[in-house]
């Protein structure tokens, strides 16, 4: 072989070597932040501290003290106002799923999937076995809405940037409009390039 040849090989060997991919698998939990934009461990975090905060809250308690039994949430829309894009629909499941493994009130459907339930019903009235068939006027009731929105401010000057996310979450009584709960959590992160 001669000396080009052998180093148009070379090249072509370190092109393809620069080209290939690597995947390395990390705990779901594990904090990694490339961009400094939201991410997962933002949503994560921000979502438990903030359920955290509204079940251990002295409004909650005496909520569901004067109720007498646990609270019904139902988690309503999560506005994004930021300047990028974040998955709310994401960020309510975390919030849900919060509540639910609190064991302090329950979570009641809502939306898409509420109606969903409802088109099974009806559903089940022509093709399910009589004894089976899920019976209208038993869905619970919510006690309490949770609704809220995601804003964030930047600043920046040459090479760095400060971005501060701030989480804002309501809770209200159903019947009487009612805020039972306010919260709110910031999340602060400097990148620098």
């Amino acid at each position: 072989m001669n000396k080009p040849m052998i180093v148009r090989i070379l090249f072509l060997a370190l092109f393809l070597m620069s080209c290939s991919r690597s995947v390395t698998r990390l705990d779901p939990g594990q904090q990694v932040d490339l961009s400094g934009r939201w991410n997962d461990t933002d949503s994560r975090q921000v979502a438990t501290s903030m359920i955290n905060n509204l079940l251990a809250s002295e409004k909650f308690k005496e909520y569901a003290t004067q109720l007498g039994k646990k609270p019904a949430i139902i988690v309503g829309l999560v506005r994004n106002k930021t300047s990028e894009h974040i998955d709310t629909d994401n960020y309510v499941k975390k919030i849900e799923l919060a509540i639910f493994n609190s064991g302090l009130a329950d979570v009641v459907e809502s939306g898409d999937f509420r109606d969903k339930l409802r088109v099974e019903r009806v559903q089940q009235r022509d093709y399910a076995k009589s004894s089976t068939v899920a019976q209208w006027g038993l869905e619970l009731g919510a006690n309490l809405m949770l609704f809220g929105e995601m804003t964030s401010e930047t600043d920046v000057y040459q090479k760095q940037r400060v971005v501060n996310y701030v989480t804002t979450l309501f809770l209200t009584d159903m019947e009487t409009s009612k805020r039972v709960w306010y919260g709110q959590e910031e999340i602060k992160k400097y990148v620098k390039n």
